[in-house]
């Protein structure tokens, strides 16, 4: 399976009755973009703000970040089984728009959400800070759940998301990068004397609103199975959960997964990427001992000699990422673990919630309960308010001049368990 990705730079974005991209700059027509998320009648208002890298500008609460992508050759569309039909994705050619994202913004969903802060302090915690940000601002209808709320806002960030990209879909892309991933028998012919390493992904999928969906699919009814890296990077994993925004993997980690572009640079060097299995976290023991039970039989089936295993969330999935690595491990395969903390404000605490001594390999993006104070800045796109309710803030959080004393989970991506931020902790 071969994909090749091609890759536009989105220097600004501005809003224009004719949408294109010209010298780095997007326009996009903030008209059309609306009606289109407002066809949705579980959406009762809806708009368009752009927040730019430097910026005075603070969002929240952010809901899910997602990288414009459009696939101009090959099967399938971007995001199957969400946005579009279901097929198999992963291969042919898909172009991107680099530098950019599409936020979704709204009145609060679960207690989870989080803030990006484009300049100040704060802007160090969220990777996000650094992109030009369309960010959707929407209301729901009266009357429509919780539940009926998250989804519709999903698709609409999703398919504002595919609409922009379209914008680019005749154009010649600035530079492109290929990605080919060898059938097992094939990759061993090829590397035979190479270490098999293979990716496990767990995926948030404890319910409440803490999901992760797989071809549309939710992923607590899964179990664990073998994709290719490349599926990934077409959108087949779509976030939809309201973890704590520090560790949650929102739609653009999924599609721009460091772990898996790390093991793509090192394959035929240092290593043979043999392949990923993904999993998923639920909350009971015996769906726990199950998923863990066949991602470590995957592994052994596999043959691998290494494994990278990345979690999503804290305190309940801990103990499904100590199984997957005690399980694996017994199997004679190494294992590395990334991870987050949360150690207490001081750093004093188990950072886990679930421990092993064959958890020996461990790389952690921070603590997460670190608390910061982070000055007001000029402008607020969606509502400051919900600092004080959001995991992470507390009541008192924000202070009457608009500035924040909270810990970083509020923060989106601070302390991203991809490794996707550039925060550790020892």
């Amino acid at each position: 399976m071969k994909l090749v990705l091609g890759y536009f730079s989105i220097e600004d974005i501005q809003f224009a009755e004719e949408p294109r991209l010209e010298d780095g700059v997007l326009f996009v027509d903030e008209a059309a973009l609306s009606a289109e998320v407002l066809a949705d009648e579980r959406l009762r208002a809806a708009h368009f703000e752009i927040a730019r890298p430097g910026e005075s500008v603070r969002i929240i609460p952010v809901k899910d970040v997602i990288q414009p992508r459009v696939k101009v050759e090959g099967g399938g569309e971007m995001f199957p089984g969400m946005a579009s039909n279901v097929d198999v994705v992963g291969s042919g050619t898909t172009y991107v728009l680099e530098g950019m994202s599409v936020v979704t913004v709204g009145p609060i969903v679960g207690f989870q959400e989080g803030v990006i802060d484009m300049s100040g302090p704060g802007e160090v915690y969220s990777p996000f800070s650094q992109l030009n940000n369309l960010v959707l601002v929407v209301e729901p209808a009266e009357g429509v759940t919780p539940q009926e709320y998250e989804q519709a806002v999903r698709l609409a960030g999703l398919k504002t998301a595919m609409n922009v990209a379209e914008l680019v879909r005749e154009l010649t892309p600035e530079r492109i990068e290929e990605f080919e991933h060898l059938n097992i028998v094939e990759s061993s012919r090829k590397y035979p004397d190479l270490p098999r390493v293979a990716y496990v992904q767990m995926l948030q999928s404890q319910g409440l609103l803490h999901d992760t969906y797989v071809y549309g699919v939710d992923a607590k009814r899964i179990l664990p199975t073998l994709i290719s890296p490349t599926e990934t990077m077409d959108g087949a994993i779509v976030s939809g959960n309201c973890v704590s925004a520090c560790d949650k993997n929102t739609t653009y980690h999924h599609l721009n997964n460091p772990v898996i572009a790390d093991l793509y640079k090192a394959h035929g060097e240092t290593l043979n990427f043999v392949g990923m299995v993904i999993t998923n976290e639920n909350v009971y023991l015996a769906d726990k001992i199950r998923s863990s039970n066949h991602t470590a039989e995957l592994c052994s089936y596999l043959g691998l000699d290494g494994v990278i295993i990345s979690q999503e969330g804290f305190g309940n999935p801990d103990t499904d990422l100590i199984m997957n690595c005690t399980k694996i491990e017994d199997k004679g395969i190494k294992t590395v673990i990334i991870t987050d903390e949360y150690a207490g404000r001081d750093g004093k605490s188990q950072s886990l919630a679930d421990a092993s001594p064959k958890a020996n390999a461990v790389v952690t993006g921070g603590n997460a309960n670190m608390l910061v104070e982070i000055p007001p800045l000029d402008k607020v796109i969606g509502s400051s308010g919900y600092i004080n309710v959001i995991a992470g803030g507390s009541a008192g959080s924000l202070k009457a001049d608009g500035a924040i004393e909270a810990e970083i989970q509020v923060y989106t991506g601070a302390t991203n368990e991809l490794g996707f931020n550039k925060m550790s902790a020892r």
